[in-house]
C-alpha cells in the first residue's frame, strides 16, 4: 500500500467517525450521503453482524410462530375433544389471541424502544415460552382462551421488534433480504412445527401430559431455554457491541446514519411528532392495508392448513396428515428468502408487494373451481408460494419510508398491528359448518389477494407521482428549511422538501 492509499484509508476512517458522533449530520441538505463507504470493508462488516445478529432473532421467531400455530396441530390430536369444544369454539379460541396481539402491538413495540431490544425480545420470549407449557395443562375452554390471551400480548412486540431491531443494523436496501431470513422461520415453523408435532405425538408421554398437551409443553420448554440463550447472545445496538471494534462501531452506526435525512442521531429520544409522522406516514397506512389483507390468507394457512389437509385426505392417519402440511410450508420458505434477495439486488420493494397477489389469486381460484384432492393440494402450494414473502417485504417498505427511529418503530409496529386485524378475521374465515369446499374462506381469500394488488399498484403509482412533484420544487429546499432550528428540521422526517419516496 502506498502513502496516497493510507492517506485515504485515515481519511476515511475519521469522516465515518465524524459522523457517527452525537450532533453530527451524516447527509446534505439534499439528502445525499456525506459518508465516504468501502464496499470490501462495508461487505466484511455486514457479514460479520449477519453471523452474530440473524441466527438469534431467527430462532426466537421461529418458537414464536410455533407456539402460536400449534393449536392447529393440536387440534388434530384431540385439542378439541378433550375441551369440549364445538360449534364455533375453535374459532372462539383462535381470535381471542389476536385481540390481545392487536391492542398491544403498539405499546409493545414502544417498549421494545424504549427497553431496548436486546433485553425486550429475550423477555417477552420467555413469557410466551411460559404461556404455551401452561396451555398444556388447560381443561376447559375458558382457561384456553384466557391462555391464548396471554400468548397474544407477549407475542405482540416479536415480528415489530424484530424488524425494528434489525433496522438499527441495516440499510434500506440490506434490510428486506435480512427480514427474510428470520421471517422464513415463519413457514418454516410450519413445516418443522408439523414434523415435530408427529415426532412429539409418539411419545407415551411427558411428565404428566399426553397426547396434544405434550405438544405445547414440549414446544414451550424449548423456547424457554432459547430466550434464556438470548439474554447472552443480544447485543442491543453498534455501539454496546463487545464483538465489534471502536472503528467497526462507528462505521456500522455512520453508514445507517448515512440514509437518515438530516437525522443527527441514529437511536432519537421518543416524542409525539415523530410517532405521528410514523403512524400517519402514507405509506405506512397504504402498506398495513395490504399486510391486513394479506395476513388473512397467511394466518388462515397457519391456523388451517392442517384441518384443510384433513378435509382433502380425510381417509389419511393423523400422522400422514401432520406431514402433509410440511411441503407446501418448505415450498413458501423458499420464497421468503428469494424475493427479498431480489429485492436486496434492486432496491425495490412495493412492485414485489403487488406480485404477490396473482398466484394467490390462483390457488383461490382453483379452490373454488374443483373438489378434486389433486388440484385443492396443489393449489396450497401455490398460495404458499408468495403469501408469506409479505411479511419481510411489507416491514421493510414500511422502515425505508421513515427517517428517525422513533419514526421507524411505531411504523413497523401500526404495520404489523394491521396484519394482525387480517389475523383476527382469518380466524373465522374457515367454518366447520362451511367444511369441506370452504366456499366462504376461499371466496373472501380471492377477494382479498385481488384488492391487495389494486391498493399496491396504487401506491406505487402515487409515489412516483409524488416524488416527481417533489423533485419540482428540488430548487426551493434552502427556502422551505429557513427559519427552522435543527430539531425542527429533524421532526419533519418524511415531509422533509428533499425526501423522496423508496420505491
Amino acid at each position: 500500500m502506498n502513502d496516497k492509499d493510507a492517506a485515504g484509508i485515515v481519511q476515511e476512517i475519521d469522516a465515518t467517525h465524524n459522523a457517527a458522533e452525537q450532533g453530527q449530520v451524516a447527509t446534505d441538505k439534499y439528502g445525499h450521503s456525506l459518508v465516504q463507504i468501502n464496499p470490501r470493508v462495508e461487505r466484511k462488516l455486514r457479514t460479520k453482524i449477519d453471523l452474530y445478529i440473524v441466527p438469534t432473532v431467527a430462532l426466537l421467531y421461529l418458537f414464536c410462530f410455533i407456539d402460536r400455530a400449534n393449536i392447529g396441530n393440536a387440534r388434530l390430536a384431540g385439542f378439541e375433544k378433550d375441551l369440549n369444544l364445538v360449534g364455533n369454539d375453535y374459532n372462539m379460541v383462535l381470535s381471542i389471541f389476536y385481540i390481545s396481539y392487536t391492542i398491544f402491538e403498539i405499546p409493545a413495540t414502544i417498549t421494545c424502544k424504549w427497553m431496548g431490544p436486546g433485553w425486550f425480545l429475550p423477555l417477552t420470549t420467555l413469557f410466551f415460552g411460559i404461556t404455551s407449557v401452561g396451555t398444556g395443562f388447560v381443561q376447559t375452554r375458558g382457561q384456553a382462551c384466557a391462555l391464548r390471551f396471554l400468548l397474544g400480548i407477549f407475542e405482540a412486540g416479536m415480528m415489530p421488534g424484530i424488524a425494528y431491531y434489525l433496522s438499527r443494523w441495516y440499510c434500506r436496501a440490506e434490510l428486506a433480504f435480512r427480514l427474510g431470513l428470520y421471517m422464513v422461520m415463519a413457514p418454516l415453523a410450519g413445516a418443522f412445527g408439523g414434523l415435530l408435532a408427529s415426532g412429539i405425538l409418539k411419545l407415551g408421554h411427558f411428565g404428566t401430559l399426553h397426547t396434544w398437551r405434550m405438544i405445547f409443553g414440549i414446544e414451550g420448554i424449548i423456547t424457554i431455554g432459547l430466550a434464556t440463550l438470548a439474554f447472552f447472545t443480544l447485543t442491543d445496538r453498534p455501539a454496546t457491541a463487545r464483538w465489534l471494534t471502536e472503528e467497526e462501531k462507528d462505521f456500522a452506526i455512520a453508514r445507517v446514519k448515512s440514509e437518515r435525512l438530516a437525522a443527527t442521531v441514529v437511536l432519537d429520544q421518543i416524542d409525539k411528532q415523530k410517532l405521528l409522522r410514523g403512524v400517519l406516514n402514507p405509506i405506512t397506512l397504504s402498506t398495513a392495508f395490504i399486510f391486513l389483507l394479506n395476513n388473512i390468507t397467511v394466518l388462515g394457512i397457519s391456523f388451517f392448513l392442517p384441518t384443510i389437509v384433513k378435509t382433502i385426505y380425510p381417509n389419511r392417519t393423523t400422522i400422514e396428515q401432520q406431514l402433509l402440511t410440511v411441503p407446501p410450508y418448505v415450498v413458501g420458505a423458499f420464497f421468503v428468502v428469494l424475493v427479498p434477495t431480489i429485492s436486496w439486488y434492486l432496491d425495490r420493494r412495493q412492485i414485489f408487494l403487488a406480485l404477490s397477489g396473482p398466484t394467490v389469486m390462483a390457488g383461490y381460484a382453483m379452490f373454488l373451481a374443483s373438489m378434486n384432492a389433486h388440484v385443492r393440494y396443489g393449489a396450497i402450494f401455490l398460495t404458499a408460494s408468495s403469501a408469506f414473502t409479505l411479511g419481510a417485504m411489507a416491514n421493510a417498505q414500511v422502515s425505508a419510508n421513515v427517517v428517525s427511529d422513533t419514526a421507524r418503530s411505531v411504523a413497523i409496529g401500526t404495520n404489523v398491528m394491521f396484519g394482525n386485524i387480517g389475523g383476527l378475521i382469518a380466524t373465522w374465515t374457515f367454518l366447520p359448518w362451511d367444511s369441506p369446499a370452504y366456499h366462504i374462506g376461499n371466496g373472501l381469500n380471492l377477494a382479498c389477494s385481488t384488492m391487495l394488488v389494486i391498493v399496491a399498484m396504487a401506491a406505487l403509482l402515487w409515489m412516483k407521482y409524488d416524488n416527481k412533484k417533489r423533485d419540482s420544487r428540488s430548487a426551493e429546499i434552502q427556502e422551505e428549511l429557513a427559519g427552522l432550528t435543527q430539531q425542527q428540521i429533524q421532526d419533519l422526517d418524511w415531509k422533509h422538501p428533499a425526501f423522496r419516496w423508496k420505491l
